[in-house]
């Protein structure tokens, strides 16, 4: 006799019963609730959709984007298009998505003016921002503004935190993270989910008031974590996945270097949501500057942006060269100006360049001369700028790996970001060599059973390379103190930064919380590597995640790519899960040993923290 079949089952039994629960519910209550609409001969309403693009866009907007945008592209003549490749950037804010139900609303009397919010958003979506009283004259009568009171170098600022309403994707994660509750009302926050049809309106008003207000100096925000989100981000509104971990990190990059950024892309979920046509999320600030994205093959990201450190370096060389034939002639206070300290960081250091570069520009219009007029064309390679390659697990682990080794061998000024989602996300799902042990994906469907290849350990080895592992949504501290000694660092920099993904299997509202157990499991340990601590007789390793705090599957239990396994096969989950803590465990001695820190072989769960700071 015939077994019977359970369809349902067989489709979505790997992931659960739950799973399969809330499946079949969905089916069920949509054919409960099919009926009948009657469409009309005739058209009878009077409403018309707003213009794809606001009237006052920029021109190749109206010609080119809006045609792309409206999927009417096949009708553009090639005449239409750069001739040079290039494309305008600063576009994803004519994409209006509104995509959300519910957006985050700023409740001021309870906040804290931490901006947590504004530094988890994926999408910059939330922005916060201080400004001069005056300039808050002339708002909407809904902009509210208070007072800086938190950071003393801004006191006397006025402070904003506001939502883009029609580029909120409702992930829901600035609401997580924001620490101000009303004791009154528990549920209550600074930050509170609320209908976007109430606010809409109200907030793109608002919005496009607070885009107009001018933006402080640069060089009056602080570099702590806490300060960092009111730098004006050069990153914004793209169309990543709600709640994707990765972009975070490309917004605080552009925030911390703004306008002296060039990037090498690898290709994948970075160039999707970073370069996809017709939009580009990538911006400028208020004097038309921002920073330069390139593209290009999976596998040469770092090779790229190898060669435009080193193309850098050459026109650099040239300038500086020109500027020492002429020294003779230009003013003393002039060459000084131009040839004296000045870090991508340092923000004083750059405005006096920059000024300095114009002064320069204003000395050679009343000379004469080839080398006057290539030294005109190379002024601005006066000014520093900093080379950043990004990419996926998949390109830095994998397909581009030799080519990142190449990178980090050849002593270049050069840094890399890995936003490792530890699996190749963009593709499918597939296992990459950055996928954990035990894990469920594509060529791994039995849970992958070797450990994940240590990337940062193969860096440091080459002794000459600064090399940081960081969480930014459950520790924001580190993640930025990272990110500054790296761009400090004179030489190659790689930076792998865990990046919450869909692929994992769990609601990313709660990927702080989730984040915060994968360090504390030892399943991404916290770390920094810096080569200059060594002449002052320090490891060069600091560790900044010490102590285990939770056992392994406690984190493993977490996520659907980890219990898709035990589901299928129990034994196996739990021997894969016991080899995975083994590893851990392995890993923390070698590093602690490394870091010159000293423990006993027996101590595994209970060594004391290094305090370092997260959210919750």
């Amino acid at each position: 006799m015939p077994t019977s079949r359970n369809p349902s089952v067989e489709t979505w039994g790997r992931r659960g019963p739950e799973v399969v629960r809330r499946n079949v519910e969905a089916v069920d209550s949509a054919l409960a609730n099919l009926h009948e609409v009657t469409v009309p001969d005739e058209v009878t309403a009077n409403r018309r959709r707003p213009p794809t693009v606001p009237e006052d866009a920029p021109d190749f907007v109206q010609k080119v984007t809006r045609l792309l945008m409206e999927g009417q592209g096949d009708k553009l003549p090639v005449s239409a298009f750069p001739i040079d490749g290039t494309w305008p950037t600063g576009t994803s804010q004519y994409e209006k998505r509104s995509i959300a139900q519910d957006i985050p609303i700023w409740e001021s009397d309870l906040c804290v003016q931490c901006n947590f919010c504004a530094m988890i958003c994926p999408h910059t979506a939330i922005v916060s921002k201080v400004f001069e009283p005056e300039a808050g004259k002339g708002a909407p009568d809904t902009f509210e503004a208070v007072p800086e009171t938190h950071t003393p170098e801004l006191v006397g600022l006025d402070y904003r935190i506001q939502v883009a309403p029609e580029d909120c994707t409702g992930c829901g994660l600035c609401v997580e993270v924001c620490p101000a509750k009303d004791r009154t009302q528990p549920k209550r926050k600074a930050i509170n989910m609320r209908p976007l049809e109430d606010h809409r309106e109200a907030e793109a008003s608002n919005l496009a008031f607070l885009r107009s207000v001018p933006d402080v100096p640069r060089e009056r925000i602080p570099r702590d974590f806490k300060s960092l989100p009111l730098l004006i981000p050069l990153f914004e509104y793209s169309g990543a996945c709600a709640g994707c971990g990765e972009t975070p990190y490309i917004r605080l990059l552009t925030q911390l270097l703004g306008d002296r950024l060039l990037l090498a892309n690898a290709t994948g979920c970075t160039s999707i949501y970073g370069g996809n046509l017709p939009t580009t999320p990538y911006t400028v600030n208020a004097d038309g500057r921002g920073p330069t994205w390139n593209n290009s093959l999976f596998e040469d990201a770092a090779e790229l942006g190898l060669g435009m450190r080193m193309g850098l370096n050459k026109l650099v060389g040239r300038a500086r060269q020109l500027l020492e034939d002429m020294k003779s002639n230009l003013p003393a206070a002039l060459y000084r100006d131009l040839t004296g300290p000045c870090a991508t960081l340092d923000e004083t250091a750059m405005a006096a360049r920059r000024e300095a570069v114009g002064r320069l520009r204003d000395w050679l219009a009343d000379q004469q001369g080839p080398e006057v007029n290539e030294l005109a064309s190379l002024a601005d390679e006066l000014c520093p700028k900093s080379v950043w390659v990004i990419g996926g697990d998949g390109w830095a682990y994998d397909i581009g790996y030799g080519g990142l080794d190449h990178a980090l061998a050849s002593g270049q000024n050069l840094k890399l970001l890995v936003l490792d989602t530890e699996v190749y996300s963009n593709t499918g799902g597939q296992q990459s060599k950055a996928t954990p042990m035990g894990a469920v994906a594509k060529f791994a469907a039995a849970g992958k059973e070797t450990r994940k290849k240590d990337l940062g350990l193969l860096a440091m080895s080459y002794g000459h390379v600064y090399v940081a592992q960081i969480a930014m949504q459950s520790h924001s501290n580190q993640a930025s103190k990272a990110l500054q000694e790296a761009e400090n660092y004179d030489g190659p920099a790689l930076i792998i930064a865990h990046s919450p993904c869909i692929a994992h299997g769990y609601d990313l509202l709660h990927s702080p919380a989730q984040q915060k157990r994968a360090v504390d499991s030892w399943a991404w340990p916290l770390y920094r590597f810096d080569p200059r601590r060594t002449p002052e007789g320090l490891p060069p390793l600091q560790l900044d995640s010490v102590r285990q705090k939770v056992p392994m599957k406690a984190y493993m239990q977490e996520e659907a790519r980890f219990r898709m396994l035990e589901l299928r096969d129990p034994q196996r989950y739990e021997q894969l899960a016991a080899a995975a803590s083994d590893a851990a465990n392995e890993q923390r001695e070698l590093y602690m040993q490394l870091a010159g820190i000293h423990f006993e072989p027996h101590e595994r769960l209970n060594n004391p923290d290094t305090g370092a700071e997260h959210h919750d």
